[in-house]
């Protein structure tokens, strides 16, 4: 058994992990990780515990992607049925054998192809959601000095005026004038 999991989204991009057996015992406990992959032999039979905890972080909450993959070896029905419907009835020269053999590796190999291809979509979202956040965060701040420096420029074009403007009342200044007798 595989299990992996990636922090696609939230604050800290971290949670803890853990796995228990079927009969209570911790396999796995990590703290604060922002992903992980674990290969766990299964002992027992049984339902295991697969825990995300998210409680360190009582403000935020987080995305995760998980999967689970279970490598077993086939069934027998299968193989044998498939063998049936691939054998023709009189044996040709051509080894059979070696065909099942390249199919089921070329199998094998999709299956870890679209799994590869899952996680990768899953590293895509989560660099998204960390790239908006961020978008957002210069879209604030970015508003923010534009408030500043309108302000500051109406400030300026105030003080400036203000150095220019006389303040001295306009009007006749009366002085008494003296009339000479001629």
């Amino acid at each position: 058994m595989e299990a992996e999991y990636q922090v696609i989204g939230g604050a800290g991009l971290d949670v803890d992990f853990s796995l228990e057996s079927p009969s209570g015992v911790l396999l796995i406990n990590e703290y604060r990780k922002s992903d992980g992959v674990h290969t766990i032999e299964p002992t027992e039979a049984g339902d295991y515990k697969l825990c995300f905890d998210n409680s360190f972080s009582t403000i935020s909450e987080k995305l995760v992607f998980f999967e689970l993959l279970f490598d077993s070896p086939q069934d027998e029905e299968d193989a044998e049925s498939w063998a049936e419907a691939v054998e023709p009835e009189d044996m040709l020269d051509v080894k059979i054998e070696d065909i099942k053999e390249s199919i089921e590796t070329m199998k094998s190999r999709l299956e870890r192809s679209i799994q590869m291809q899952t996680l990768l979509r899953a590293f895509e979202a989560r660099d998204r959601n960390l790239q908006e956040s961020n978008l957002g965060r210069v879209n604030f701040w970015s508003a923010v000095n534009l408030g500043v420096l309108v302000v500051v420029a109406f400030l300026q074009v105030y003080m400036l005026k203000s150095l220019f403007e006389d303040k001295r009342k306009l009007g006749i200044n009366h002085f008494p004038i003296k009339v000479l007798p001629a």
